[in-house]
């Protein structure tokens, strides 16, 4: 028996060993830093405001459009103007809206805002460095 076992090995180049790498890198889990969160989260405080004022802008701007059609291009008078305030009073709450949101969602996420900014800043609990 003249069967001998043969094993050869060769290690990644350079770049096989960048590419692994890469793709590697896809399949771990990311980890988020404080100020990654701290952008998420001052994001959840902003943005829902703001679509709910621009949607309800939308809205009023188009009801107060088919208030001035039904008024002016099909004799709708009475109609019309009904719609039309409709769409003004939508269009007029859309800001108060947009701040009363705006107002609970920074006490809802504040105190975590606030600890996390002091975290990066490397201030304590009083302020101070």
């Amino acid at each position: 028996m003249d069967e001998k076992f043969s094993y050869t090995y060769s290690a990644p180049t350079p770049s096989e060993r960048e590419e692994i790498n890469s793709i590697r890198s896809a399949y771990l889990p990311r980890k988020e830093t404080d100020l990654e969160r701290l952008r998420a989260l001052d994001r959840k405080v902003h943005m829902p405001p703001k679509v709910i004022a621009i949607a309800l802008g939308i809205l009023g701007l188009l009801l107060f459009g088919l208030g001035m059609t039904l008024a002016l291009e099909w004799g709708l008078l009475l109609w019309g103007i009904a719609v039309g305030v409709v769409g003004a009073a939508v269009m007029g709450i859309a800001y108060p809206v947009h701040r009363a949101v705006l107002a609970r969602r920074k006490k809802r996420y504040g105190d975590e805002i606030v600890r996390l900014s002091d975290a990066l800043l490397g201030e304590g609990q009083d302020g101070q460095k």
